[in-house]
């Protein structure tokens, strides 16, 4: 059923009244509100969910940051919400982006609240961004709040781009090393059959190269079905990684892995202190706090330490004695939340957390890059070396037989 933006006012005091109303049509919303004792003196209808808003796509961390950065200097120096979100739209040079911020600019040209807008575009707007919103509006210090979320945005744009660095290294360097290994496995090595077989003339092929030139005869043989099994298990990983048990197994393992788990650990201990610490300075509550932190976690085990936390804050507890006793968060960050308690600095020690842990991500990014590296080499050498070695033993064994 439409919706309609009213402004009326009282038929017997006289007042101005606004809000919503949702009617079949522009007639009944009238009836509506005569029928609630108001005259209307304006009727706008909300517009409906466009195909851009039903199939809207996640915005870039880098838009969405540069976006609140430049709102909240719009909303500082005074300019109406409307106004600064139609100059941002003008200039934004994403048609989609560009309609949901336009969408945000009608939607408060009709008599809405800002998070209004926000909540009709869930997949660009998370619920942190929304309930910071709805915090800043509130307080009635919305060009604060958006100041605040900027900031945070940077920085954990900036996390998360430390951490895809160091992970995007070894993962071009294997894909690279096994496109290598294809090709020489696919058009290489079954040149190099016919030549030992006419060379070596009925003798036996050492053990290694007859391994080498099964896989390849069977990469030839049977490459169809084995794209398919890689396609199904593909298939069947993502279905698996969907489900919240398979979530939890695939987190707990990334955490426990030698070097990277350590490094996403600590990511994600940056990433609750600021979020959390970032809310509570915006003056939410703490249980929804938590929860927001919780939804935006991005980690399943993280998650279940911070719903830990929940109940027991909502219990009536503390919030260090859970995180200790969760064994996900490190001792030094209880006893840090434990002294913020004590002395009323909850948010400030929260986002101090967030600081050195941010400083011990960039050095283990730094570690970790320079340990992959030889790592990487050693690997490609390896293998590289086999199939080198695999090609040359014939070549021996027919000096031997000439000898």
């Amino acid at each position: 059923m439409p919706t309609y933006r009213y402004r009326a006012v009282e038929a017997g005091g006289g007042r101005s009244a606004r809000g919503s109303i949702e009617a079949a049509d522009a007639e009944a919303a009238v009836a509506g509100l005569r029928a609630r004792g108001l005259l209307p003196t304006g009727l706008r209808a909300v517009p409906e969910r466009r195909w851009w808003m039903r199939r809207s796509r996640r915005v870039g961390h880098r838009s969405l940051a540069a976006f609140t950065r430049q709102f909240a200097t719009l909303a500082a120096a005074g300019m109406p919400l409307e106004r600064g979100l139609e100059l941002l739209a003008g200039q934004e040079g994403d048609p989609a982006w560009r309609a949901v911020i336009a969408d945000l600019a009608e939607v408060i040209r009709a008599g809405g609240r800002f998070s209004d807008g926000l909540a009709r575009h869930p997949r660009a707007f998370d619920g942190f961004y929304l309930g910071m919103a709805r915090a800043g509006e509130s307080s009635g210090k919305l060009d604060a709040v958006m100041e605040r979320l900027a900031d945070h945005l940077e920085k954990r744009g900036c996390l998360r781009a430390r951490v895809r660095a160091a992970m995007t290294y070894p993962a071009a360097v294997m894909a690279a090393a096994s496109a290598i290994v294809g090709v020489l496995m696919t058009f290489v090595v079954p040149r190099f059959e016919g030549i030992f077989s006419g060379l070596l003339k009925g003798a036996p092929l050492p053990g290694l190269t007859r391994a080498v030139l099964g896989a390849s005869r069977f990469g030839q043989d049977h490459w169809l079905a084995g794209a398919g099994v890689v396609l199904a298990a593909a298939a069947a990983g993502r279905l698996l990684l969907r489900s919240r048990a398979g979530a939890r197994l695939r987190d707990r393992w990334l955490l426990r892995l030698p070097g990277i788990g350590a490094l996403l650990r600590k990511a994600a201990v940056a990433r609750f202190s600021r979020t959390l610490g970032t809310l509570l300075s915006s003056a939410v509550p703490i249980l929804s706090a938590l929860q927001l932190t919780r939804d935006t976690s991005g980690n399943t085990v993280i998650a279940d330490a911070i719903d830990l936390v929940h109940r027991r804050v909502k219990a009536g507890d503390s919030v260090a004695r859970p995180l200790a006793e969760s064994g996900v968060f490190p001792p030094m960050v209880a006893g840090m939340v434990l002294v913020g308690e004590e002395t009323g600095a909850l948010p400030e020690m929260l986002v101090r957390i967030a600081d050195v842990y941010d400083n011990e991500v960039d050095a283990a990014v730094a570690g970790l890059t320079s340990l992959i590296e030889p790592v990487m080499i050693v690997l490609m050498a390896l293998v590289v070396g086999t199939l080198v070695l695999a090609l040359f033993l014939p070549i021996l064994r027919v000096i031997q037989l000439m000898a």
